[in-house]
C-alpha cells in the first residue's frame, strides 16, 4: 500500500547489501590483517569441500606477509607436489593418463594392504595365525579381547536386567489381575449363598405357591360335595310318624 506523501521509488539510503571492492592492495594493516584472516579461513574452507565433494587431491599453500605457513591437503601436500611436478615435467615421457593411472595403481595397492591387515587383525582375534606375533602385539591383542569381552558382558548383563525387570512387571499385573477375579468368584458365591439361606428365597417361593394350589383345590371340593345331614333328619322324622 502507497499512501499519497510517499513515493514509490526507494531511496539510496534503502539500499541495502554489499557493495563491490576494489581489489587494490589494503593501505590499513590492521584491515588488511583481519581481511588476510577472513579470506584465508574461507580459501581453506572451499579447498575442503572441494576435496571432500569432488573426491579431488587439493593442496593449498598460503604465506602471510609476515611470512607464516598455512596450508591445507588431503593426502599429503609433498605428494601432491611430486604428483604435480611429475605431470608438469617436459623431460617425462610418459602422458598425464599414464601418471594417474600409475596413481591409482598405489592407492589399489594400498586398498590391498589395508584390507589383508585387516583379515590378519580379525584371525587373530579370533585365535589364529598367531604364530609370528611377538610379545608386544599378543599382549595389545590380549587388551583389545578382554575390553571387548567387558563391553559384551556389560551389554548382556544390561538386557538381562530388562528382562528380568519386565518379568517381575508382568508377574506384578498378572498377580492383580488374578486377585481381581478371586474377589469377583468370591463375591458370587456370597451373593447365591445368601439368596439361598434366605427364608423367601426359591425354595420358600415354590412351596407357598403349591400351598395355595392345594388349599384352593380342597375348598372346591369342599364346595361340590352335597350336605347329606339334612335328608337324614327328615327320613328319621317321616319313620316316627308312621
Amino acid at each position: 500500500m502507497v499512501y499519497p506523501n510517499e513515493s514509490r521509488e526507494d531511496s539510496p539510503q534503502k539500499k541495502t547489501g554489499r557493495g563491490k571492492i576494489e581489489i587494490k592492495r589494503i593501505e590499513n594493516t590492521t584491515n588488511r590483517q583481519v581481511t588476510f584472516c577472513k579470506r584465508r579461513n574461507g580459501l581453506l574452507k572451499k579447498a575442503y569441500e572441494l576435496s571432500v565433494l569432488c573426491d579431488a587431491e587439493v593442496a593449498l599453500i598460503v604465506f602471510s606477509s609476515r611470512g607464516r605457513l598455512y596450508e591445507y591437503a588431503n593426502n599429503s601436500v609433498k605428494e601432491t607436489i611430486d604428483r604435480y611436478k611429475k605431470a608438469c615435467d617436459p623431460s617425462n615421457t610418459g602422458s598425464v593418463a599414464e601418471v594417474n593411472a600409475q596413481y591409482y595403481q598405489q592407492e589399489a595397492e594400498k586398498l590391498r594392504n589395508l584390507i589383508r591387515n585387516l583379515q590378519n587383525t580379525n584371525r587373530n582375534m579370533l585365535g589364529e595365525s598367531l604364530v609370528g606375533l611377538p610379545m608386544k602385539d599378543l599382549k595389545s591383542l590380549e587388551g583389545r579381547l578382554e575390553r571387548g569381552i567387558s563391553r559384551i558382558r556389560s551389554k548382556k548383563n544390561e538386557l538381562l536386567f530388562a528382562d528380568v525387570e519386565y518379568m517381575q512387571k508382568r508377574e506384578i499385573d498378572l498377580h492383580n489381575s488374578n486377585q481381581l477375579l478371586r474377589a469377583k468368584i468370591a463375591e458370587n458365591e456370597r451373593k447365591q449363598q445368601n439368596m439361598n439361606s434366605m427364608p423367601g428365597g426359591s425354595n420358600a417361593f415354590e412351596a407357598i405357591q403349591l400351598q395355595q394350589f392345594d388349599s384352593r383345590n380342597y375348598f372346591q371340593v369342599d364346595a361340590l360335595q352335597p350336605a347329606n345331614y339334612y335328608p337324614q333328619q327328615q327320613d328319621q322324622i317321616a319313620l316316627q310318624l308312621v
